[in-house]
């Protein structure tokens, strides 16, 4: 028999910028295996304009073996509900001590890889109005259902971002989960290179919001 216990975590989140002078907060959910210190520095050449904020999936583990590099992970097949839960309940709370101290005129949302799907269910879950969401190499996630959750949200500005070699989906693959998107109201764009944040893509689509 199993049971379930609620208790505290403390969670970690990194940030760059400066949220005094910044008018617009971005939040980058990294993906499988990747540390919030380490996947911030990929937006470093934005903190003069942006205030980003880097939450870390809560469950931390060796990439090889019982040693060496620790990478971080949102969830697996286990207990994904409770997970689900948890990370959304947690994002939420960050969301709201960070409104506390700072006000923006507008939030933006990235979800690279695995971290696309937690981006997605707290973007249909969020407290906070999500101004600009940002998908980024990453299946939309199965308990979600597009019509009902996406279509009708509150974002007018919804993009899904993909490398034309990235080595996790085949070409085939890009143009199915490029097609599925698009049926769900979001616009394409599609760089040259692999499975990681293309800087320019980037900065051409934060210009891009309305």
């Amino acid at each position: 028999m199993q049971g379930f216990l609620k208790s505290t975590k403390t969670f970690r989140y990194s940030t760059i910028g400066n949220p005094e002078t910044a008018k617009t907060i971005i939040y980058v959910l990294h993906g499988y295996g990747q540390l919030s210190d380490y996947f911030i520095r990929k937006f470093e050449n934005l903190q003069n304009d942006y205030f980003i904020v880097a939450p870390e999936g809560m469950h931390r583990f060796y990439l090889k073996g019982s040693s060496g590099r620790v990478g971080a992970s949102w969830m697996t097949k286990e207990d994904r509900d409770n997970d689900i839960s948890d990370n959304l309940n947690w994002l939420n709370q960050l969301a709201d001590e960070l409104a506390t101290k700072h006000q923006f005129e507008k939030t933006i949302l990235l979800g690279f890889s695995q971290g696309g799907a937690t981006a997605l269910r707290w973007f249909h879950k969020s407290r906070i109005k999500i101004d600009q969401l940002i998908i980024w190499a990453a299946v939309f996630p199965p308990d979600l259902i597009v019509k009902e959750e996406l279509v009708n949200s509150n974002s007018r500005n919804r993009f899904f971002v993909i490398g034309n070699n990235d080595e996790f989906y085949s070409e085939n693959q890009r143009t199915e989960i490029i097609d599925y998107y698009n049926s769900a109201g979001f616009i394409s764009s599609i760089y040259d290179g692999n499975h990681d944040i293309d800087l320019e893509t980037l900065k051409s689509l934060l210009n891009s919001t309305n």
